[in-house]
């Protein structure tokens, strides 16, 4: 049976995992619309050999580049915030929202309120709005499949369990690239140190993420979220192979992991396929040749990213939007060489200090958070570049 889907946020990472799924299963999809910010040739190249209806471009400038790049093909083409969430909103079987940042966060809600099954990769939707989100999720009957490998992990060991039954949730984190570093090291660590992980390839920012820890606390977040069971269940510990992607721990003492290859395939096919499976071109896992997996508790010393996204959700209220955008103001100062890898968690924790905000109730009111924080976070970059 053929299933319409649509990508937003097709020419990323997770775009491209996506669709080489869909390229690989041809007769069980028909692409409906596809997105991107501003990568006209690769959108269009895409829009053309996946029959898609619809290319939106955000950037509602490079709109006439993407006519023209379409021309002839009878794929209509769009462009600007408001075409992006028109294209989420089209009734299909499946929307992949993959979308990166607070762009994003439209066109998830269009997906949500139209009541559809939603994949949602988009860590902004929860993090920054994830009341907001999760009331219209109930609202409207959508159905949130978690695509980010932790989450789907969890996702996959609770199937068939109640969460009533849970006594923890543990998500794994790989530890980065400078999981071992010293302070002193760490004081030095340039962008290409940093976003050189050792088990994933993923985009500079989410790899800068993984290196300050940063990325498992918005995990945790998300987490807290997607799975209503207490903070106090939630718990995260460094698994530097990264082959178990997490565990959930019940009641009665046994624990679930799910383990699979360092690849996001696994987990965007756990959401394409759901409730069923489906092949993926991914070698099996070999545990004999893998040896051993270990862990050990995060070194919040060094790297207190956890810390403060662990305050930040038991504080409420704004502060897991101004986490957020703080980290993205943060990181984007380090990866342009503005400030050292070292400072990025302490301007997230100085603008949490510096600002007080209720929780968003509305959409609008999570983006106007969203640039106050961004705002507050460059005000202090002024005053500690290179410290």
């Amino acid at each position: 049976m053929t299933r319409s889907l649509t990508l937003l946020g097709a020419t990323g990472s997770i775009g491209a995992s996506t669709l080489d799924l869909v390229r690989r299963n041809p007769d069980q999809w028909q692409v409906e619309a596809l997105t991107a910010n501003g990568s006209v040739a690769e959108l269009a190249a895409l829009a053309r050999e996946f029959g898609a209806k619809l290319a939106v471009v955000g950037d509602e400038a490079c709109l006439p580049e993407l006519r023209a790049a379409l021309a002839g093909s009878g794929i209509a083409a769009a462009g600007g915030r408001q075409a992006l969430c028109e294209a989420a909103s089209r009734p299909v079987d499946m929307t992949v929202a993959a979308i990166v940042g607070c762009a994003g966060l439209g066109p998830v809600m269009a997906a949500i309120e139209r009541g559809g099954t939603v994949a949602l990769a988009n860590k902004e939707a929860l993090v920054s709005a994830g009341e907001v989100m999760m009331q219209a999720v109930a609202r409207h009957g959508a159905t949130l499949l978690p695509t980010d490998s932790e989450h789907n992990a969890i996702f996959q060991c609770l199937s068939g369990n109640r969460l009533s039954d849970v006594a923890r949730i543990t998500l794994t984190a790989s530890g980065g690239p400078l999981r071992t570093w010293s302070a002193e090291r760490l004081a030095a660590a340039t962008p290409a140190e940093a976003v050189a992980h050792p088990n994933w390839s993923m985009g500079a920012k989410i790899s800068v993420d993984s290196a300050t820890m940063m990325n498992k606390g918005l995990e945790y977040i998300e987490a807290y979220h997607l799975f209503p069971v207490g903070l106090e269940k939630l718990a995260i510990v460094v698994h530097p192979q990264s082959v178990i992607h997490s565990m959930v721990e019940f009641r009665d003492r046994s624990t679930l992991a799910q383990l699979g290859p360092s690849d996001m395939r696994v987990p965007i096919a756990s959401c394409l396929a759901w409730p069923q499976r489906m092949e993926t071109p991914l070698a099996p896992l070999d545990l004999a040749a893998i040896g051993q997996l270990t862990f050990e508790q995060p070194n919040e010393a060094l790297f207190p990213a956890t810390r403060l996204a662990r305050e930040a959700i038991a504080a409420g209220g704004g502060a897991p939007a101004i986490l957020n955008a703080a980290n993205e103001i943060a990181v984007a100062a380090f990866l342009a060489g503005q400030i050292r890898f070292t400072r990025i968690a302490a301007v997230v924790e100085e603008t949490l200090a510096r600002m007080n905000a209720a929780a968003p109730q509305t959409l609008e009111d999570v983006m106007a958070l969203d640039t106050a924080a961004r705002a507050r976070a460059a005000e202090i970059l002024e005053t500690s570049a290179l410290v």
